[in-house]
């Protein structure tokens, strides 16, 4: 039997890759909610299409009455400037989240517009794919990933604990977490593989001569390793906007890395530059 959902009207804002996914997962486990979708002209459409949705708002605005879960699934900034108008027009005991890459501007943003009961939980799935819309949705995509909840896990409200009982039942682990220390960290696990990917193809595509080496010699490893580099700069502008500091730090350590192997390429320190890899590797492939 499914489990039985505490919000039993869910407004999702941004109906890609993230919100689509979130409206499948909750499709399959809580059939019987019932599922509004906003996004821009058209977008949601698939969604409709595809059964993740029950009926498309006409705007914004129109999505939020009677929700008792607002779930945004929007860039960043397009958040940002929709946090005033969600506020203003939610119900006192709408719990309103959102799944933003970044932590800190959005939830200094919301604690200036959420008043009179209406909670904002600031939220981020570690999930994803290179490829985004609802064409890749999948209700799946959250099973086994951590879930960034900018809250503690003693939070007395009801609502955050019903919201990350959700998250449990769709697979994904609940990570507690401040929005400064998240943006901390994903910039180290998140933002700082992508850019080294992105780093990577430059140089790749730079030393690929008229011949086609090195690119024509690239095995799986080099397309593993590449994956992240074809997620598009659309996906991306926000974020490198909003955690540049953070960013920019990462980037710094893996410099001074990336140093410390040139210096030590023949020497015995390599074995436990390895071993240190093989270990991380391996942490990252225990269940958790």
């Amino acid at each position: 039997m499914p489990n039985p959902l505490p919000f039993r009207r869910v407004a999702i804002l941004g109906t890609g890759l993230i919100g689509g996914s979130f409206a499948l997962a909750l499709r399959k486990h809580f059939p019987g909610v019932s599922i509004v979708g906003f996004d821009r002209a058209g977008t949601a459409n698939p969604a409709l299409a595809g059964g993740a949705i029950d009926q498309i708002a006409p705007d914004l605005l129109a999505a939020i009455p009677g929700a008792d879960l607002v779930y945004i699934a929007l860039p960043i900034g397009a958040a940002l400037d929709a946090l005033p108008l969600i506020a203003s027009a939610a119900e006192p005991h709408t719990l309103v989240t959102d799944a933003c890459s970044t932590k800190a501007e959005i939830c200094k943003v919301a604690t200036g517009h959420f008043r009179g009961g209406v909670r904002f939980l600031g939220g981020h799935p570690m999930a994803g794919k290179e490829h985004s819309g609802f064409q890749n949705a999948d209700a799946e995509l959250f099973r086994g990933a951590p879930y960034a909840l900018i809250a503690t896990e003693q939070d007395p409200d009801p609502r955050v604990k019903a919201f990350a009982e959700i998250l449990a039942a769709i697979g994904a682990r609940p990570v507690w977490s401040d929005p400064e220390t998240h943006d901390w960290a994903v910039g180290i696990v998140s933002h700082m593989p992508q850019l080294v990917s992105i780093a990577l193809a430059r140089v790749v595509q730079d030393e690929t001569d008229e011949t086609g080496l090195p690119l024509s010699l690239a095995g799986q490893g080099l397309q593993d390793t590449l994956r992240l580099a074809g997620s598009p700069y659309s996906v991306w502008r926000d974020i490198l906007f909003s955690n540049t500091e953070n960013i920019s730090r990462a980037l710094d350590r893996m410099s001074q890395a990336i140093d410390y192997l040139r210096t030590h390429l023949t020497g015995k320190e390599m074995e436990e530059e390895f071993a240190n890899a093989n270990a991380v590797y391996s942490s990252l492939r225990k269940p958790k």
